[in-house]
């Protein structure tokens, strides 16, 4: 028994260890945007109580003018030095000073001289003790916000690098199929060692760049320089070390050219930039491009914040509740893909992308489908395309970034257009689903539905309460309301209220849920010594487990955005969009032949760094071919969404593959054996076709209405 417990404290302190940097990252984050927030709210505040509490916030300075000067006197000294003046310069014939419009200014200046004075004793009278401490907590606030702002870069770039590590340590970069066999880790280890050497040697060679330029480079610039040094060198040796060193349980033998498709997608993206421009005699290309990814570091740490928030709401009972309140109806599974992937569009819209939402919930999507009976491939489709219909809707990062990064287009105008484009892409789900059915659509009017449907809502209403309760908090304290701009900071917290309820109302016993994405039926030996005592599972196992789960999951995705971004810059560099006319006079042309480029973009691109390319690149084609740019984006959007579930890649299906296992999907396709065509590759074709059926629409029927 102390053996266990002495294991699992062990592996307690090294998940920590490996999980802290980036928890205390986020942290930081968290409380910095609130810092922003409760900055402002206190200036209200201080502005309601005190009326000028502006000029309150500094202890004013004495005038040092006399405000009880002789007028008379000074008077004579003025015209005397006039006098001076003019003998002295009895050259140039000089206007006579008259006495008494020096006397009218001097009285001027006089009372101008009181009225400062006045002001000065007036303002130190109402600085209070009481407006002492409150200014004291708010300048503390201002400056610990000022302070997180110029420390954002670095954060970010600790991030990047310590969570990258964690991911190539646990083997978690995204490819298109894992690794099983010793020829597989051997190639996949092989290209993440060349990619490490490239990342190393071009942010070494952009740091020699920089130092030699003439240009001083200090401050976070120059940590910067240093930080991607030493977090890339330790990325190099750990590849090294995974070179050569294969794991014991890998399958003996494998193929060369099967092993290609282990290789992470970033390791492929770094391996072709960095390519590029070595040949291209610019060896330090990467390292620019990382360094640019650090100008909008806000955007990009708030990826990881939805990371974060994704791997919270998979710790929650919240998705388990909900589904509870749609089984007493006993919908047909055709019937609950489409209300689930509906449905999943909300939460998808609050963590910023729809990977990151079928990494969080995908493996209870598919057991609750597969409970309804789905057939395998259906369920594989509507969890890999449940995170595809809430991109558009508010406040989805993705939007947000495309705004920050766009002036041609606002939140407002992206979002009211989003909501239309949803209602379609879940029509035509719907509809093909329906249509596509292999069993009569026939719906059970099971007994008591009603009464068990209330039984079922029930442990739902605490769930209003608790987020009510925080958003109204936030309202009333922050003046921050739930938005594309607050939800990173508060999603957190609430999620974390939503944990401690949940640890609260547990009872003894080991937790048992049904989500695939998690082994919930824990052993007690790996509990802590608490957990052991009362037989539940703690609120820090929860967020620790999370957490270290998050790590992973960043490290893959941020690496995989940094490297599109480099690819973004060879296409940039090699000019390739200059094969493409700067405009068309047929917008229709014009619309074709960006949709295709849009959706190979989507297939090999993760969303955020697709989004860069395509503003710094394509965006102005559009425009200047006549594409209302609000229209552009949202076709933009679509097509990415079509890319992601498109082959080769096909992003989201390999983020469904990973949350409900290799066995499932074998088994899927061994299920479907002898059938059509449609059933045999429904998974793909499903999603596929509903995608670009609705981004037919959306791209040309406003072509032909026009956009008046």
């Amino acid at each position: 028994m102390e053996q266990s417990i002495r294991r699992v404290g062990n592996r307690t302190a090294y998940e920590w260890l490996a999980a802290m940097p980036a928890f205390l990252v986020l942290v930081f984050v968290v409380v910095l945007n609130s810092s922003h927030a409760l900055h402002a709210r206190l200036l209200q505040l201080g502005e309601n109580v005190w009326d000028g509490y502006y000029q309150l916030r500094l202890d004013p300075v004495a005038p040092s003018c006399n405000p009880a000067m002789d007028i008379d006197a000074e008077l004579a000294r003025l015209v005397d030095e006039a006098s001076a003046q003019d003998d002295e310069w009895d050259l140039f014939e000089a206007e006579p000073v008259d006495p008494a419009v020096m006397r009218q200014s001097l009285l001027a200046a006089q009372q101008q001289c009181a009225d400062k004075h006045a002001f000065y004793n007036e303002t130190s009278e109402r600085i209070t003790p009481a407006v002492v401490a409150f200014r004291t907590v708010e300048q503390a606030i201002a400056s610990f916000g000022e302070f997180g702002m110029t420390a954002q870069r670095i954060m970010l770039a600790v991030l990047v690098l310590i969570c990258g590590l964690t991911a190539l340590f646990r083997r978690h970069h995204i490819a298109l199929r894992p690794m099983e066999t010793e020829m597989d880790y051997r190639v996949a280890s092989g290209a993440q060692l060349i990619a490490s050497g490239i990342l190393f040697y071009s942010v070494f060679s952009f740091r020699e760049v920089a130092f030699s330029s003439g240009i001083e480079v200090s401050g976070q610039h120059a940590v910067l320089h240093h930080l991607w040094i030493v977090g890339f060198a330790f990325i190099l040796l750990l590849s090294l070390y995974q070179f050569l060193f294969i794991p014991k349980d890998a399958k003996p033998g494998g193929s060369f050219l099967k092993a290609q498709l282990s290789v992470p997608l970033y390791a492929t993206m770094c391996i072709i930039s960095g390519g590029y421009f070595i040949s291209a005699g610019h060896s330090a290309g990467i390292g620019i491009y990382l360094n640019q990814m650090m100008e909008l570091s806000q955007l990009f740490l708030n990826v990881g914040l939805y990371v974060w928030i994704g791997m919270l709401l998979k710790r929650t009972e919240l998705a388990q509740v909900v589904f509870n309140v749609f089984r007493p109806f006993k919908m047909p599974p055709e019937l609950l893909a489409v209300v689930v992937v509906a449905i999943a569009a909300i939460p998808t819209a609050y963590t910023g992308a729809s990977g990151i939402f079928v990494i969080a919930v995908g493996g209870l999507i598919y057991a609750e489908l597969r409970r309804a009976g789905a057939r395998r491939q259906l369920a594989l489709a509507a969890t890999a395309m449940s995170g595809s219909l809430g991109v558009v809707l508010r406040p989805c990062l993705l939007v947000v970034i495309i705004a920050a990064l766009n002036n041609e287009v606002t939140t407002d105008q992206l979002f009211g257009w989003g909501v239309k484009v949803f209602f379609l892409t879940t029509i035509l789900f719907a509809g093909i689903a329906l249509l596509t059915r292999r069993g009569p659509m026939r719906m059970e009017a099971p007994e008591n539905v009603f009464p068990e449907f209330l039984k079922a809502l029930r442990p739902l209403l605490p769930y209003f309460v608790i987020i009510g309760i925080t958003l109204v908090l936030y309202a009333l304290a922050l003046d921050a309301y739930l938005d594309e701009f607050s939800a990173p900071f508060i999603l957190p917290v609430l999620l974390l209220v939503i944990l401690v309820y949940e640890r609260l109302n547990q009872e003894k016993g080991v937790l048992k849920r049904e989500n695939l994405n998690i082994d919930y039926v824990e052993t007690r030996l790996e509990q802590s010594w608490e957990d052991l005592r009362d037989g539940r599972d703690s609120l820090e196992k929860t967020i620790r487990e999370a957490t270290t789960e998050t790590t992973g999951h960043i490290g893959a995705l941020l690496m995989l955005m940094g490297l599109s971004v480099s690819i973004g810059g060879v296409v940039e560099r090699a000019e390739l969009m200059s094969m493409v006319p700067t405009s068309f006079e047929s917008v229709w042309l014009a619309m074709a032949l960006l949709v295709a480029i849009l959706v190979v973009i989507g297939m090999v691109m993760d969303p955020y760094g697709a989004v860069i390319l395509v503003s710094a690149t394509i965006a102005t084609i559009a425009y200047d071919s006549g594409i209302h740019p609000v229209h552009f984006w949202m076709v933009t959007l679509v097509a990415f969404e079509l890319g992601y579930l498109s082959p080769p890649v096909a992003l989201n299906h390999l983020l469904t593959r990973q949350v409900v296992g290799e066995e499932e999907v074998r088994l899927a396709a061994e299920e479907a054996r002898g059938l059509s065509f449609w059933y045999r590759y429904e998974k793909i074709l499903l999603p596929l076709v509903t995608m670009a059926i609705a981004l037919m629409i959306v791209a040309f029927v406003p072509l032909m209405i026009g956009y008046d």
